[in-house]
C-alpha cells in the first residue's frame, strides 16, 4: 500500500471515531440556515457565506482553509464536518469523497445539511431526509447553495441565480449578493439574526494568522446582511490603508496617497484613517498639506492631539520639534 493511501485510510479511521462522538454531543445544536460555498475560478479564492435566525451562526457553520477548501455544516449541526472535512481534503481526498465518507459515518446524517468544496473545484452537498422543510441544495460548477427551514422553495434557486448573475464581482461581494437574494426570496421562516463570511486563498498560508483573507461575523443583529455588507466595506477600506502603509515604506508617496484616499472615501467617518494619512504626509515632508487634516481631527477629538505628542518617542512621527509644535498648536 502506498504511503499516501495508508495515511488517508488511517486518517479516515481516526475521523470515524471523532465523527460519531461529535454526532452524539451536537445532535441537538440548531443552525437552520441558508449558505453558499463557492470558488472564484480566476483568483482561486474560496468562500463560505451564511445567514440564520440563530446566534453567532458563523462560529459553527463556516469552515475554510487556504489552499485546501471550504465547508458549510448546518441544520442540526455536527461541527466535526468542518475540521474533519478540511483534514481529509488536505490529505488529498476530493471534497465529494470527503463528504461521502463523513456522511456515511454520521449516525445523525438524516438531520444534517452539509456542503464541501476543494481547491481543485470538486464540490458536493448533502441534505438529510429529516431536515426541516423547505430544505434543498443545488450543486453547480465551483459552487453549492443549500438551505433548510426556509419560508418557501424559491430560496435556493434564487441563490443559484444570484451567484451566476454576479460573476463580474469579487468573490466576497458576490457571496453577499447571494445571501441577499436568499433573504429577498423569503429566507429563514423564523426571520434573521446572524451572518458570516469567510474567504480563503488559493495556496496554503505560511502562517495561521494569514489563512483567512476575509473573516467577518455578525453575531446578533436585526439586519445581519446589512451589517455584513457594511463590515465588508470597512474591511476593504482597511486593506487600502495597509496598501498605503506599504507604499510609504517603499517611499512611493503617490501610491500611498491614492490608497489612503480610496480608504477614506469608503469610510469617511473614520478619524483614524485620516490621522495616519496626515502622519504619513508629515513624515514625508508634506506638513503644510497635513496641517488642515490634523486640525479637523483635533476639533472632533482632542485625544488625537495627545496621541501626536507621544508618537515622536516611538519613532512613528519623525518631524522636527518646531514642526511638532506647529501641529500641536492647531
Amino acid at each position: 500500500m502506498h504511503n499516501h493511501t495508508f495515511k488517508s485510510v488511517f486518517l479516515i479511521a481516526v475521523l470515524f471515531l471523532t465523527q460519531l462522538s461529535f454526532a452524539q454531543v451536537y445532535k441537538d445544536q440548531f443552525a437552520h440556515t441558508f449558505s453558499i460555498v463557492a470558488k472564484d475560478v480566476n483568483t482561486g479564492e474560496m468562500a463560505v457565506g451564511v445567514q440564520s435566525h440563530w446566534f453567532n451562526v458563523g462560529s459553527i457553520v463556516a469552515w475554510g482553509k487556504s489552499g485546501v477548501g471550504v465547508v458549510a455544516t448546518q441544520s442540526f449541526v455536527n461541527p466535526a464536518y468542518g475540521p474533519n472535512g478540511l483534514e481529509l481534503m488536505q490529505s488529498g481526498t476530493s471534497a465529494k469523497d470527503a463528504l461521502q465518507t463523513l456522511v456515511t459515518q454520521d449516525e445523525g446524517r438524516d438531520f444534517r445539511q452539509v456542503a464541501m468544496l476543494d481547491i481543485n473545484g470538486s464540490v458536493d452537498a448533502f441534505t438529510g431526509a429529516n431536515c426541516v422543510a423547505s430544505a434543498h441544495h443545488i450543486v453547480g460548477d465551483n459552487f453549492s447553495v443549500q438551505a433548510n427551514m426556509m419560508l418557501n422553495d424559491a430560496v435556493v434557486p434564487a441563490m443559484e441565480h444570484a451567484f451566476k448573475a454576479h460573476s463580474n464581482l469579487p468573490l466576497a461581494e458576490r457571496i453577499v449578493k447571494v445571501l441577499q437574494a436568499a433573504q429577498a426570496a423569503g429566507g429563514d421562516i423564523r426571520g434573521r439574526q446572524s451572518a458570516a463570511l469567510i474567504v480563503v486563498g488559493p495556496k496554503l498560508a505560511a502562517n495561521a494568522w494569514q489563512d483567512k483573507l476575509v473573516n467577518l461575523n455578525v453575531e446578533d443583529s436585526a439586519e445581519p446582511l446589512v451589517e455584513l455588507e457594511r463590515l465588508l466595506k470597512v474591511h476593504k477600506a482597511y486593506n487600502f490603508m495597509n496598501e498605503g502603509d506599504l507604499a510609504v515604506e517603499h517611499g512611493d508617496m503617490e501610491k500611498a496617497m491614492n490608497a489612503y484616499g480610496t480608504a477614506q472615501r469608503m469610510f469617511p467617518e473614520n478619524l483614524e484613517m485620516k490621522y495616519w494619512t496626515a502622519i504619513a504626509m508629515a513624515n514625508s515632508g508634506q506638513l503644510d498639506d497635513a496641517l488642515p487634516i490634523f486640525k479637523s481631527i483635533f476639533e472632533k477629538d482632542n485625544n488625537w492631539r495627545t496621541m501626536t505628542e507621544r508618537l515622536p518617542k516611538s519613532g512613528l512621527l519623525t518631524v522636527s520639534k518646531n514642526e511638532l509644535d506647529r501641529i500641536l498648536k492647531l
